[in-house]
Order: structure tokens, then sequence, then C-alpha cells
């Protein structure tokens, strides 16, 4: 079987046989405080004394949502009060969430009545787990209406909002984070020229405040005691975006993230362009199948 097809049957695979380890082939996971190599289980062992780990993918990278599911398996053998929180799901959806978790509603309702990804296949295996072992899920992101009007018109434009809309956002103002993550979103965007009147800065900022602030409010709950979190890496490399977000919310909490993405020599990372990224790096064959292209 070629790394390419492995990714690509696992996928297919049923809920009941879901219990893999991953093909160590393809894939590294690397320690960037020690510069060494570890494997799974020892990255769920490291982040025993983290509250919120941010797990940055590429959302393409099929590799990436194996290891996810991996990792909140170990979490959940290992610690008590794990939470998984998604940027797949959006906040006003948390309700029909919820209602799936709890076997009110059906599969096939969720898909019809909660806004779905295109490759929602990939992170099911999450979502069933979670539902199977009683782990709250939480609906993260902000509901792309919100963010397209700030697109179009900034983020004063929200408070025209009622009551019931804002509590699915972070509360006003949003601080829109200069510095490192202001010159990397021009970057992203092909330089400050394709910035514009700022507006779609703004937009990003409401994504990952909105994540954020959601993350903390869950992190408050007796209950939890450890949040996964997954979404693109964007949103969490280098500590920035929603990670430093959270930090405005949530000052006494310990957070690591990790940055997951193909790459060419992924048995082989460069210390100095990959130890400012994340606490630890999963590099994948980026030869294994794509979930889309």
């Amino acid at each position: 079987m070629t790394r390419s097809m492995f990714c690509c049957v696992i996928s297919l695979l049923p809920l009941t046989v879901l219990s893999f380890q991953v093909d160590s082939s393809l894939y590294r996971i690397y320690d960037t405080h020690t510069q060494q190599e570890i494997t799974l289980p020892q990255l769920a062992d490291a982040l025993q004394a983290t509250d919120v780990v941010f797990f940055g993918e590429e959302h393409n990278d099929s590799v990436a949502h194996l290891l996810e599911y991996e990792l909140l398996k170990a979490m959940d053998e290992r610690y008590d009060g794990i939470a998984l929180s998604m940027e797949m799901f959006v906040s006003d959806d948390q309700l029909v969430l919820d209602e799936y978790l709890s076997n009110i509603i059906t599969e096939r309702n969720l898909s019809k009545d909660a806004v779905l990804w295109n490759n929602y296949k990939d992170y099911r295996p999450m979502v069933e787990y979670a539902k199977a072992q009683g782990i709250p899920v939480l609906a993260a992101n902000a509901p792309s209406r919100y963010t397209n009007r700030v697109t179009r018109e900034g983020l004063e434009s929200l408070s025209v909002l009622d009551k019931s809309a804002r509590l699915l956002l972070a509360p006003l103002p949003i601080d829109t984070l200069s510095g490192a993550y202001f010159e990397k979103f021009a970057r992203l965007m092909g330089g400050h020229e394709g910035m514009g009147n700022l507006k779609i800065y703004q937009s990003q900022n409401l994504w990952d405040a909105t994540m954020a602030y959601r993350i903390s409010k869950l992190a408050k709950k007796k209950a939890v005691k450890k949040i996964l979190h997954i979404n693109g890496r964007f949103h969490s490399d280098e500590q920035l975006g929603t990670v430093a977000h959270l930090r405005n919310y949530l000052r006494r909490k310990v957070v690591a993230n990790i940055s997951c993405f193909p790459h060419e020599s992924f048995a082989h990372p460069d210390w100095s362009a990959f130890s400012n990224l994340a606490r630890f790096i999963i590099l994948t064959d980026p030869d294994a199948t794509k979930t889309f292209y």
C-alpha cells in the first residue's frame, strides 16, 4: 500500500474500527524546546500542565486529521475533563451540535440544520468519539454572515446587531491585533496595498476573537479541565491570532500550540524556520493524499 493510498483507505473505514495507530512513516513530531523527535504518546504526556492546546492544521492535510483524532483519544485516556473546540462549526450551530451529541437529533438532522464543511468526513471521527465519550464540543467559529459584514462595512457595523446576535460573537470592542500579526496578515494578502481599508483585517480579528472568547467561556466551566482546539494554523502559529486574543480573555491558563503541515523534508526540520512557529511541530508527508486540492 502506498503512502497516498493509506490515508485514503483509513478515511473511509467505519468508526467502529478507528482504533488504529497512524503510520509513523507519514509524519514526524518535534518538540521545539528540546529540538528532539517525539512520539504521539509523548506529545500527549507533554500536555499535562497545559490548559488549552491549539492544533493548527492545513485544512486539506489528511494526515493531520488522523493525528487530531488520535491526539483527542490520547488526551481523553490520560486526563479528566477533556473538551473539544472546533473552528469547523459556527457559534449559532451550538444548539444543533449539542442536540446531536445528546442523541436528541440524528446525524441527518445535524447535516441539514448545521453548516458542515465540505470535508466534514475528515472531522467526523472526532465528533463521533466525543459523542460516544460524553466530551463537550464547542462550535467556536463566528458565523460567516457577520465576518462578511465586517469585511464590507467594518467592525463598527456590528453595533446594529441585536443582543441575541451579539452573543454569538466576541464582545465589542474587539482588539485588532497590531505588530507581528498585522504584518503576517499583510504578507498573506500580498502586501499592505492588498489590505485596502483594513476592513478585511478587522474581519480576520472578529474570526480570531470569537473563537478565543468562546474557548475562554468553555475553559471557565468547572467540569472542563483541558481543551483541544482545532483550527487552521494561520490562526495559532507563532501564538498569534486566536492564541493572542485568548490571552486577553484568559490570562491565567497555560496555552500550547501545535503546528502541523506537509513538508518536503519532513524528517529533517529546519529549526531556524520552525522553532518560533509552535511549541510542537508536526511535519507530514507531502505525498500523502490530500482531502481536497
